[in-house]
């Protein structure tokens, strides 16, 4: 970075150019500019070496034009700027989730960098300053290594997994906010979305609810986790930004991990003496054993101004579940007779929070429209 190429590879002092005569084709080859300008050739460098004239070079008069390469270095600089293109991602490393910006975005915005700056040959214009491993605080485009402090088995396919944040500083999320977590797996990079259930002013560590699948790739990779182990995660993402007391009642409607983004904001709501929102809160599981965060749920339940019911798919008998779930719990799944029994029970004009799979939300929106809600008077996850 701090010399220029002499005769032979070796190299000069910037400060000091050769006193003897230099070949016209050094002259050529190996001019990295009086100006002083850095040399580098890799992505967020400085600019390439400069061709022009060198006012020490006996070989170029004041009346002669800037040199130009030869075909041979013209061809080895349109290489240098190919190996710079960026790659475009593989739909795996897309999570899928429509947060902004996606991959493909950060793709088309660095794709449009690097023909800029290759359209002008100035690699200075390309981004990637900042190292991947190093960023100063969570981004929505740059992946930050975060190490896992404990990983706690809830069910037979779900993790809750802990993760350590610098001394008491604090994840800066708003509640019901997501990251998107990058892993790899057989060299496969894959992305997927989600949901920090701890609370939003946690200092110190951050929680995630992660469900895992048997064929999942990223199942593999979260299986794989334990204590000391380091994860990548960028963000945050998520339209939904809750204010104390802006809805009279939550109505809030959760398929399996999708009450992950639920907690915050109850815990947001009960932790603070101010917000007299209610909330009624609806979780839909396959079986009482299946059902995440009880002992949590049975707490905020004794808030005055929060109400839990359960939906159960896979169960049939009353009398197999505790008393304190018995008056609570609905057998089959989420329809329309029992979300207007819910709108109508609501203490409250209703705003609803939905989080599950596709299939669920949409089937959701659809019996909050036949309910009466309007579209605005619903988010979905």
């Amino acid at each position: 970075m701090g010399s220029c190429p002499g005769p032979g590879g070796s190299h000069m002092p910037r400060s000091g150019w050769a006193r003897e005569p230099w070949p016209l084709s050094l002259c050529v080859r190996s001019l990295c500019s009086a100006t002083g300008e850095a040399t580098t050739a890799g992505k967020g460098g400085g600019p390439g070496p400069t061709l022009g004239r060198a006012p020490s070079c006996p070989h170029l008069l004041p009346d002669q034009g800037p040199l130009t390469m030869d075909k041979g270095e013209e061809d080895d600089d349109e290489e240098a700027w190919l190996q710079l293109r960026p790659v475009e991602p593989l739909p795996s490393q897309c999570c899928g989730s429509g947060c902004s910006p996606c991959v493909f975005d950060l793709y088309q915005r660095d794709l449009a960098s690097w023909e800029a700056a290759r359209a002008s040959k100035d690699r200075s214009l390309l981004s990637g300053e900042e190292t991947q491993s190093c960023p100063s605080k969570l981004s929505p485009e740059t992946f930050l290594a975060f190490c896992i402090s404990a990983t706690d088995r809830l069910t037979k396919d779900t993790y809750l997994v802990r993760f350590a944040l610098p001394g008491n500083s604090r994840l800066g999320l708003w509640p019901g906010q997501h990251l998107i977590l990058r892993g790899i797996v057989d060299g496969l990079e894959i992305q997927r979305a989600y949901t920090p259930i701890s609370p939003a002013n946690a200092k110190g560590y951050f929680e995630v609810l992660i469900k895992c699948y048997q064929t999942g790739l990223m199942s593999q990779y979260v299986e794989s986790w334990k204590a000391g182990d380091t994860a990548f995660w960028r963000g945050p993402f998520g339209g939904f930004f809750y204010k104390p007391n802006q809805y009279g009642e939550l109505l809030m409607l959760a398929a399996g991990t999708g009450l992950a983004p639920m907690v915050p904001i109850l815990q947001s709501i009960t932790d603070n003496a101010e917000d007299e929102t209610f909330i009624t809160l609806v979780g839909c599981f396959k079986t009482f054993e299946g059902i995440y965060l009880k002992t949590f749920l049975r707490e905020q339940a004794h808030f005055w101004n929060v109400r839990t019911f359960f939906v159960l798919s896979q169960e049939n008998s009353l009398e197999q579940l505790p008393w304190s779930y018995r008056d609570k719990t609905h057998f089959g799944r989420l329809g329309q007779d029992l979300i207007e029994e819910l709108v109508g029970s609501c203490r409250r004009k209703p705003f609803a929070l939905v989080c599950g799979s596709a299939e669920f939300t949409k089937d959701v929106a659809g019996y909050l429209l036949s309910a009466g809600l309007a579209e605005d008077s619903y988010f979905l996850f």
